[in-house]
């Protein structure tokens, strides 16, 4: 229940700012902005929400990578039954959330984004964005320095909207639900499958890189782990 509520109100967030921005200013920069603000607040909110409860993942990435990543370890973050169970919660959420925010701003609950972001460049962004954001999360982790979790990963997105080409989704979830809205934040369902493969390759990857950063640190070094993003459940 929290990974499906955590990510609908995340891409309620995402979505329903996205169309605030584009009814108040025509400037582009400014929609941006907007958008990026509301999710890295709305995100570090939800994290010191839903943290305790789920680990606030929102990420079927996030919940495969806690997995992967620690699933040797005397305490595993996660287990493989519970990611079966938080992906789907997660999927699901992320629809929902754009359902929401279409019908709170008056529009069709259910439209088809004809977004287009298909282009190279914004796969490369996804891997790039994707790839920064599993190091961020999993580093803290190994620093035993899990309170910072809310601001780290917040600031992080709201960094990632701009120097990333794609505007870091960074979240196979997030990426389908933003296909059934067809306003300022959404991406044309063609275009979801490209994301989708550059997040997982970015995943890989951040793994891949924090397995060299800190290749002594299978365990948080503070005993605690990542209430935030990869906590086990309760």
């Amino acid at each position: 229940m929290a990974e499906f509520a955590g990510t609908a109100a995340l891409v309620a967030v995402v979505v329903g700012s996205g169309i605030m921005a584009a009814d108040l200013s025509r400037d582009v920069g400014v929609r941006l902005l907007a958008n990026s603000l509301a999710t890295a607040a709305g995100l570090a909110v939800l994290i010191v929400i839903l943290g305790p409860v789920s680990g606030a993942h929102f990420n079927p990435v996030v919940s495969v990578a806690a997995w992967v990543l620690t699933r040797r370890d005397a305490a595993p973050a996660v287990r493989g039954r519970e990611v079966t169970a938080y992906v789907p919660a997660q999927v699901a959420g992320a629809i929902a959330g754009a359902v929401l925010a279409n019908t709170m701003f008056g529009l069709p609950a259910v439209q088809i984004s004809a977004h287009d972001r298909s282009a190279p460049h914004l796969l490369l962004g996804e891997v790039v964005a994707t790839a920064g954001l599993i190091v961020v999360i999993f580093a803290l982790t190994r620093q035993g320095r899990a309170a910072l979790a809310p601001v780290a990963v917040g600031g992080y997105i709201g960094a990632a909207y701009w120097f990333t080409s794609s505007t870091s989704f960074a979240n196979p979830a997030v990426t389908l639900g933003r296909a059934f809205t067809d306003t300022f934040a959404g991406i044309a369902p063609a275009s979801v499958p490209g994301f989708i493969a550059a997040q997982l390759a970015g995943a890989a990857l951040g793994g891949l890189l924090l397995v060299l950063l800190y290749p002594n640190s299978r365990q948080p070094v503070s005993g605690s782990t990542y209430k935030a993003a990869a906590d086990q459940p309760r």
